[in-house]
């Protein structure tokens, strides 16, 4: 079980057994949001199992979240960081020597950018960012002895430029794969040469790295399909997760106890609160008494058409707005609701998402009403056991399981997780299986 006491313990093995890798992550704080944090949490507890980190990522950059709580707990476990520019559009929103929020353009000027984006760089618009890092680590691998590279993306051109240092100076190289690259649900490849320019990266990055890391079991039968020279050992399943001692933190006081269920977290592409806010407006109209008995509370960044669906639907005395909000007090907030909501919406390969917010749900073993289609998410909800899981357009479906929260909240029997998956999925423990696959690749060049 988790120790409370060592969870802000510094970890210093001896010298001669501690190895050293440099990890290239352009999402790392004070960025804020899922991406940064399963980077993050691998290199603060790396030196438990004898690897001592050296992080290469972005100076400052504007971006949608910022989270100084991360940036504090990157600093308080002393994790050395090696910051450089690359001169990208993000950099040049920043302010001078500092990390700047930005705030998230609506959804049709957003999907227009990407679609811009998509056709100018490839394989992304942090290319110039990934040949800065590689010139820094460069000359961090000149001068110092490291045993090993650790990548994770997006963005892929990350993943290129350890491709470059692995070949340059013959270091095992692990990449690690939040998303998938070629086939990523968010990506659309505008002709077929784009196309085949994606492929053709992906195929040489591969055939450099000496462990491939997923983070679910459909991601990695959709790369072994896709790349036949891939064999089975060749990739390794590590989770998202959740780490015990954010959940240390105490819950935000209650100014009530009407049911209050949360969202932490973005809206966007199709990832979109319309079909829960239709599925309570019904609720409104067809049991009024149970809904002003409920809170919906939106933690992260609810934008201005989401506002305007609200008050479309006459549902703003019901909704609680919280903004964007450091991880430390997204926390507390989610720790404070009675049960918790996500949802991912049908879409090309939205079987292999694997969304960091639900395995932070898990961590606060809340009831939770999980609204998406078949997949690697859905098999993970039905294993935490405490999950209502519905179509995530099924406004009939989110309604009753809306419901049915409630009366069990209100019977003061809600469902409860199976506490061994739970425990699967801390952060240490995932950390331990991932220094498993450094030591592994460095025995097996």
């Amino acid at each position: 079980m988790y120790n409370s006491s060592s969870a802000h313990t510094r970890f210093s093995p001896a010298p001669d057994l501690q190895k050293k890798v440099l990890v290239l992550a352009y999402y790392f704080p004070p960025m804020g949001l899922s991406g940064v944090q399963r980077t993050l949490k691998f290199t603060k507890y790396m030196r438990r199992y004898f690897w001592e980190p050296t992080v290469i990522t972005t100076g400052p950059v504007g971006y949608y979240a910022i989270d100084q709580s991360l940036q504090e707990e990157a600093e308080r476990e002393e994790i050395r960081i090696v910051r450089t520019s690359g001169g990208d559009v993000n950099a040049m929103l920043a302010a001078k020597g500092e990390f700047k929020q930005r705030t998230m353009p609506a959804e049709f000027l957003r999907k227009m950018l990407s679609r811009v984006s998509n056709w100018l760089f490839v394989p992304d618009n942090k290319r110039s960012w990934a040949r800065q890092a590689y010139k820094t680590a460069a000359k961090l691998l000149e001068e110092e002895k490291y045993d090993l590279i650790f990548v994770s993306a997006p963005p892929f051109s990350a993943m290129q430029a350890a491709a470059r240092l692995k070949k340059k100076f013959g270091i095992p190289l692990v990449v690690d794969y939040r998303d998938l690259w070629v086939g990523n649900q968010f990506m659309s490849f505008p002709t077929p040469l784009h196309s085949h320019l994606h492929e053709r990266m992906e195929y040489a990055v591969l055939r450099e790295a000496n462990k491939i890391i997923v983070t679910n079991r459909r991601m990695k039968e959709r790369m072994l399909l896709h790349h036949p020279f891939l064999q089975h050992d060749d990739i390794t399943i590590i989770s998202q997760g959740y780490d015990p001692a954010d959940f240390l933190v105490p819950p935000v006081q209650r100014t009530n106890w009407k049911f209050r269920i949360g969202y932490a977290g973005i809206f966007y592409d199709f990832i979109t609160p319309k079909y829960f806010l239709k599925a309570f407006q019904m609720i409104v109209k067809e049991r009024p008494d149970i809904a002003a008995d409920m809170e919906l509370h939106f933690i992260g960044l609810l934008r201005k058409e989401n506002m305007r669906l609200v008050k479309k639907m006459g549902l703003e005395e019901y909704v609680q707005n919280h903004g964007y909000l450091d991880h430390k007090d997204s926390v507390a907030m989610i720790s404070s609701c009675d049960a918790l909501w996500m949802m991912v919406g049908n879409a090309r390969s939205a079987d292999t998402v694997s969304s960091g917010k639900l395995y932070e749900y898990f961590g606060s073993q809340k009831p939770l009403l999980v609204s998406v289609p078949d997949g690697a998410l859905k098999q993970a909800a039905q294993k935490y056991g405490a999950s209502i899981i519905t179509e995530p357009d099924n406004v009939h479906q989110i309604k009753l399981a809306l419901v049915q929260l409630y009366q069990d909240f209100k019977a003061r029997s809600p469902m409860k997780p199976h506490i061994e998956y739970v425990e699967q999925h801390r952060r240490d423990y995932l950390t331990e299986q991932l220094t498993k696959e450094f030591n592994f690749a460095l025995d097996n060049p």
